[in-house]
């Protein structure tokens, strides 16, 4: 089953939801594809995002990769539905440094109450190839009829 059968009006469904998103508002970032299964999200270098030595903060890209994994899981859910991340695991594989950077999130795992995403963050630059700078593996969870809780 694609998300079109779950969901026809699910690439609105996201951005809507992204858009409502204050968080990734105030980073800066920018919701650039959604498809079945996968979401990507793009940021600017911005040195307010930086810690002490200029690169890109794991908190922040912890949070975007959160938010590409979850609306990936989105994305593949049911109308009637909210989602919920209960977990995740990351790893950072190399200093944040680039001009800008791309949070890709795919579903690994489809379920119909807890989905599992895989996020990949990269670095780029005009001047070099992208570069693979974390990981994350996230567990959502398909909410329904839970009050306050909606897309």
């Amino acid at each position: 089953m694609n998300a079109e059968d779950i969901n026809p009006e699910f690439k609105t469904r996201v951005r809507a939801s992204f858009d409502r998103q204050q968080a990734m508002q105030t980073i800066g970032a920018e919701l650039t594809r959604v498809e079945h299964g996968t979401v990507e999200i793009e940021l600017p270098y911005d040195g307010k995002l930086t810690q002490q030595h200029g690169f890109l903060h794991a908190g922040i890209i912890s949070t975007a990769l959160d938010s590409a994994c979850g609306y990936a899981a989105y994305s593949i859910m049911p109308a009637d539905s909210a989602v919920l991340t209960i977990e995740f695991k990351i790893n950072l594989m190399s200093p944040g440094r680039g001009e800008r950077f791309v949070f890709r999130g795919e579903v690994t795992k489809p379920g119909s109450t807890i989905i599992v995403s895989d996020g990949r963050a990269y670095a780029l630059s005009d001047t070099q190839p992208p570069r693979l700078i974390a990981s994350m593996t996230g567990t959502m969870m398909v909410v329904r009829g839970r009050e306050g809780l909606a897309g």
